[in-house]
């Protein structure tokens, strides 16, 4: 379906599960807004999904609700840019914090996007050295068939809904390093284990959230193999971020973004 000028047209079925008996996203752009990149397509990660998941939620369960509540947040605020548009957030009180780092706004997660923001420095990626469509292409190449996400366990429930979560992704693509090394993939499954602290109100739009887990659990393991022999392997002592997770400065001081 085309996209008139302005205004975002919704998600096709295949993009919300539908096809598969579930309806895992069922975000509506808002009028007037439009998509950053084109409408996103899900058909892929959500394949992906249903084959590789862990947990089967029942539907109107805690656990299926802010699932569903997470993946909606997700699409809007990867692919819908103005953060005026937004609605899964209250984007006058949202925070964003990863591993007790400072908190970023609404505009600075438009701005930076969640690769950038959720990876932060590493050895092996740098998020101040890249734009908003630099790191979505980088792991979108390392993982062509998407990297899917779902919740495991939901410990508490709303105002403050504390989760465990898993992503996941065939990493049969190419992943290039913050030196500019080229590492292919050999189509293993990468799996990444976290907790968020969501703090939600009586809409359920979101006003913060505290991340936690090892971003290198994410980028070590996409540098195991080079693509070029003749390549040097970053090594670990290189590692010397400019800005750490969640926006905190390598001297300690604590900005909001």
């Amino acid at each position: 379906m085309a996209e008139k000028k302005g205004t975002a047209v919704a998600l096709s079925e295949e993009s919300t599960g539908v096809p598969y008996g579930e309806l895992i996203r069922d975000y509506e752009p808002p009028e007037g807004s439009s998509w950053r990149f084109g409408r996103p397509d899900y058909a892929s990660v959500n394949k992906l999904y249903f084959q590789h998941r862990t947990m089967a939620h029942q539907e109107g369960s805690l656990e299926a609700l802010v699932q569903k509540l997470v993946k909606n947040w997700q699409v809007e605020s990867l692919h819908i840019s103005d953060v005026h548009k937004w609605k899964t957030m209250d984007t006058a009180k949202f925070k964003l914090a990863v591993n007790g780092g400072c908190p970023c706004n609404a505009q600075f997660l438009s701005d930076v996007g969640h690769y950038s923001l959720l990876v932060g420095e590493t050895v092996d990626f740098s998020a101040s050295s890249v734009s908003h469509d630099g790191s979505r292409k980088i792991f979108g190449d390392a993982f062509p068939e998407g990297f899917a996400w779902e919740i495991l366990e939901v410990y508490s429930g709303p105002p403050n809904v504390l989760f465990k979560w898993r992503h996941f992704g065939k990493y049969s693509g190419t992943y290039v390093d913050k030196a500019g090394n080229k590492h292919k993939g050999s189509g293993e499954m990468l799996n990444v284990v976290g907790m968020c602290l969501a703090k939600v109100n009586e809409r359920l739009a979101i006003e913060t959230l505290d991340v936690y887990y090892n971003p290198e659990d994410m980028t070590r393991p996409l540098t195991s193999t080079l693509a070029d022999a003749s390549q040097r392997p970053l090594p670990v002592e290189e590692a010397d971020p400019k800005v750490g997770v969640g926006g905190c400065k390598a001297d300690g001081k604590c900005t909001l973004m």
